[in-house]
């Protein structure tokens, strides 16, 4: 039952807070931030994330016009363009991977003993990886189109040795 809870929350819920707090004085992301703090940051790439924005013009347009909503997970502020592109710049993804590693270390532990009915003994990781466009003519080594250039992008995880991995290929 959702209990006038959005998705979103619902979602965030998921990401063990505590964890994360422990994350960000380890890497010092809070470091020379007033108003905008790392969980802010993740509030809003997860956001962007979650529903396919396009940038970052969109991604401010879509936060601030559900300001209400978002107050309550934690953006407490408007969003600007500027906040957030400096916030990229400067807060280390070292933050964000050790939070994968780390809600993936959950998600075995959960799912440990379901049989997903293939026969493998060995765990099954399925990935997906972003598609960024970039200009044809200044990167002529991502050609995808005769048009355009692109290149995926795959960050790479810590995964245990004898893994499985099956990749998207969109």
């Amino acid at each position: 039952m959702n209990s006038g809870r959005t998705v979103f929350t619902q979602l965030l819920g998921f990401v063990p807070f505590a964890h994360f707090e422990h994350l960000v004085d380890k890497y010092q992301s809070n470091r020379w931030t007033r108003d905008f703090t790392a969980w802010s940051h993740f509030i809003c790439m997860a956001y962007a994330q979650l529903t396919r924005r396009e940038g970052l013009r969109d991604l401010i347009a879509c936060l601030n016009s559900q300001k209400s909503k978002l107050y309550h997970v934690g953006l407490r502020h408007r969003m600007t363009r500027s906040t957030l592109a400096d916030a990229n710049e400067r807060l280390s993804s070292e933050l964000f991977e050790s939070l994968a590693q780390r809600l993936i270390e959950l998600a075995i532990a959960f799912h440990k003993d379901h049989d997903i009915g293939l026969g493998l003994k060995e765990p099954l990781y399925a990935m997906d990886s972003s598609t960024i466009d970039l200009c044809l003519k200044l990167f002529p080594w991502a050609d995808f189109r005769s048009t355009k250039a692109v290149v995926k992008a795959l960050d790479t995880l810590r995964l245990p040795p004898g893994s499985i991995v099956v990749l998207n290929r969109g």
